[in-house]
């Protein structure tokens, strides 16, 4: 079976006046039907920029972007939950969440629209909550709310830039498990960016580890641990350390 997500030999230089910073220098991988895919890598190196190239919100100098499903222009359907939720604070959670399907070329009815709101409203446990505003929200509900906009136009792969990161370890466990939720029941395949070792083990089945700008595949990590994973299993213990130490060329982790 042919890989939902190829990325091939992508490179990326930004340059500022006289200052050339090579950011990504080959970077190659793919992702597999329903696999959840961590990339990790020393802060700077370039991860998010990988994510917005692969969301085609920013252009690679080299290299080729494949993917296996795209919509009837042509492009990758691929959606991006950002770090900050990024909803629009003068509409509803509803009116949020259904933003781009009425504008997606895939023409739906409203009431499609509705039927695929109300879905992704009761995946996300906001039924209740479908004409409160953002501000009415708390932290996690914003980022449910970001992930079931994201979810709305069905994308062959759902991208993640450490859409957890501003959350309390309580809630940000808690969305974490709603990540493995959503996988089992949309069977939706998703690459995520995380700079938490534990976070990524606890969802992966692959990390991707970047090395320190230019960045390169470093390595990629298998972690055949079955879910629900607990974090004193020595094996979990063991691919946690030797992440840390990959990614310690330069710089540590933050938790």
């Amino acid at each position: 079976m042919a890989p939902v997500l190829s990325i091939e030999g992508i490179t990326k230089t930004f340059t500022d006046g006289e200052s050339i910073c090579r950011t990504l220098d080959g970077i190659s991988f793919e992702v597999e039907e329903n696999e959840i895919v961590c990339i990790m890598g020393p802060s700077g190196c370039g991860k998010s920029t990988l994510l917005r190239i692969i969301n085609d919100l920013e252009h690679a100098d080299t290299g080729t972007i494949r993917e296996a499903s795209k919509d009837k222009t042509g492009k990758p359907t691929t959606a991006m939950v950002f770090q900050d939720h990024a909803l629009f604070p003068w509409l509803t959670v509803y009116d949020n969440i259904v933003y781009g399907l009425r504008l997606s070329v895939q023409k739906l009815s409203e009431e499609e629209i509705a039927k695929r709101a109300e879905g992704l409203l009761s995946l996300t446990h906001l039924d209740s909550f479908a004409k409160a505003y953002p501000h009415q929200l708390s932290g996690g509900m914003k980022q449910r709310a970001s992930v079931a906009r994201a979810l709305a136009i069905k994308p062959s792969v759902l991208l993640m830039d450490e859409p957890f990161s501003a959350l309390d370890p309580f809630t940000r466990r808690e969305l974490e498990d709603e990540v493995m939720r959503i996988r089992e029941d949309l069977r939706t395949t998703i690459l995520l960016v995380t700079h938490n070792p534990t976070e990524a083990i606890y969802l992966a089945d692959r990390i991707i580890v970047l090395s320190a700008r230019p960045a390169v595949v470093a390595g990629i990590l298998y972690v055949d641990i079955p879910h629900p994973r607990e974090m004193a299993n020595p094996e979990f213990l063991k691919i946690r350390e030797t992440i840390i130490r990959m990614v310690r060329g330069k710089e540590g982790l933050r938790e």
